[in-house]
């Protein structure tokens, strides 16, 4: 019966309306029940209007069906060009994929077995540069790094064992035997096991596999704390857990502690984890040399600004760029380092610099000091190197050692600070 009064009312107003009477459709019947709300453009353009709205006139149906099939084309088009993006990082992968497999090859059965004859060549220099595969990286990093301490892997059970001892103690509050003990100097004595694990924490901390109960903690753990006991003269120092990760990432856990403790005893890696202030001051003043000499714009926009090496350059070498830069990014900068020795880790700052030159030229000396202290993480690897492949290092035909060592003769420059920073 209500029914039947709807429909009479209906069909009195479409009369007054001058309208013939249609029966509703299914469809028209469900929009009437609920409440009209198009569900997509396409319902928007394409659908007719609900029977108490007016219809639509012509021209506008024809204007919104060439809308819509507009529509449809642009969407075919982004699906194409999407679906062109996805198939050329599917080759890249596959190009990438079988280089590196090549490249496996290559060094396994022609380098590695005839390092000491092929490893300066010119065939395996370039490959080098192009990035050490990550199944033999650990491997050349060995060969390269070397092994000029001597360290055994007894040695380094010894040295673990006499750190496991310490932090017992420590952790019993034998502080005041630790003092009467000769063997432990100030450094070492300072770098406590809370020091280590506080320093384990914040290593690589988007990993976890570093973090309490991770993996590699109690690998990283142990590499650093028989490394306080094997050199007490310069202990624990903030810094080094970022380079004993790379390593472990790549070698044994023995491996990893004789390829540790002859980086930081090379020259330049000494000097900052000892914090020779005159020596590094040097090292400053040469990378300044090659500064002036490659980027004399920016280099005066540095000075302009008196934003001195020490401000970038010293997080850089301490962690070897591993806490700088993403982490592939890193192994790759490692790769060369360890061909190319500390040479490469100011040329690798200088090819940041000329990276971002147009960038840093407009910024005060705030906005360098945090954009260098936080580099961008979208570092693109290819660009990166053939910056710093354009990096000249020679100034006045003179390379970096050479230059390096005319600043260490200079004991008054070295005493005084080189003049080029005292601004």
């Amino acid at each position: 019966m209500d029914r039947t009064k709807e429909q009479i009312k209906e069909q009195e107003y479409e009369e007054e309306a001058g309208r013939p009477h249609k029966p509703l459709s299914p469809k028209q019947n469900v929009r009437k029940n609920l409440d009209f709300e198009p569900l997509s453009t396409t319902a928007l353009i394409l659908e007719d209007r609900p029977a108490n709205l007016p219809a639509k006139p012509a021209e506008e149906a024809q204007k919104h069906r060439q809308e819509y099939e507009e529509m449809v084309v642009q969407a075919k088009k982004r699906e194409i060009k999407e679906a062109q993006r996805r198939k050329k990082q599917q080759e890249e992968r596959c190009r990438l994929e079988e280089s590196i497999g090549n490249a496996v090859l290559v060094w396994n059965n022609e380098i590695l077995p005839n390092w000491e004859t092929m490893w300066c060549s010119r065939k395996v220099r370039e490959l080098w540069w192009q990035g050490i595969p990550p199944s033999v990286r650990g491997k050349v990093w060995s060969l390269a790094i070397g092994n000029e301490l001597n360290i055994t892997h007894e040695l380094y059970d010894i040295c673990l064992a006499r750190a496991k001892e310490k932090w017992r103690s420590l952790s019993a509050g034998a502080s005041e035997a630790e003092n009467e003990d000769t063997s432990f100097s100030a450094a070492d004595r300072e770098a406590s096991l809370e020091l280590i694990k506080l320093d384990i924490s914040r290593t690589f901390p988007n990993l976890c596999i570093f973090q309490q109960g991770g993996p590699y903690h109690d690998m990283l753990h142990s590499i650093l704390g028989a490394y306080t006991c094997y050199r007490p003269d310069v202990g624990y120092v903030q810094g080094m857990s970022f380079i004993a990760a790379v390593l472990i990432l790549n070698l044994d856990t023995a491996d990893a502690f004789i390829a540790f403790s002859n980086l930081l005893n090379k020259p330049c890696q000494m000097a900052f984890f000892r914090v020779d202030h005159g020596l590094m001051l040097t090292y400053f003043a040469a990378f300044e040399v090659f500064f002036e000499e490659n980027l004399p714009k920016l280099f005066a926009h540095f000075k302009k600004h008196n934003l001195t090496p020490d401000i970038y350059l010293i997080d850089w070498i301490f962690t070897l760029y591993s806490k700088s830069l993403p982490l592939d990014l890193a192994c790759r900068i490692w790769d060369v380092f360890c061909r190319d020795g500390e040479e490469f880790l100011f040329r690798t700052a200088l090819g940041i610099l000329k990276l971002f030159e147009d960038i840093l030229t407009k910024m005060d000396f705030i906005h360098i000091a945090q954009f260098l202290t936080k580099l961008p993480e979208d570092l693109p690897s290819e660009e990166f190197f053939t910056s710093i492949a354009a990096i000249q290092m020679q100034s006045r035909n003179k390379k970096w050692a050479q230059v390096l060592l005319a600043l260490q003769k200079d004991n008054r420059d070295m005493e005084r600070g080189s003049p080029s920073l005292r601004h």
